[in-house]
């Protein structure tokens, strides 16, 4: 059975976006990437990113420049529990995300 992969991106307001990509085999997620963004001067930016690069589930805090500054591995290593958490989390609160990223925290 073929790899699916599923991409999407929701406005959430005129400068916030969520950004969605998974790859499902035989029903289950192999892989994900999660990304709540917001624009600063017609810029795109990445604030929060929920991802199973580096072969495990985590969060990455990043700042202004992209660069990550808190790393958090979830404890649910099942991809699609996983998903199903970030996507709840980005979703309720990425307010929180933006005003930490503009803060510079």
């Amino acid at each position: 059975m073929p790899k699916k992969k599923t991409e999407y991106t929701i406005r959430i307001s005129h400068y916030d976006r969520y950004r969605h990509l998974h790859i499902k085999e035989r029903g289950k997620i192999v892989f994900f990437r999660v990304q709540y963004e917001t624009k600063i001067n017609d810029m795109w930016y990445p604030v929060v990113r929920y991802d199973t690069a580096h072969s495990f589930a985590h969060r990455d805090l990043l700042d202004i420049k992209g660069q990550v500054v808190v790393k958090t591995p979830l404890f649910n290593q099942e991809y699609n529990d996983a998903l199903t958490f970030a996507e709840s989390d980005l979703k309720t609160n990425w307010e929180y995300y933006k005003k930490r990223f503009l803060e510079g925290k």
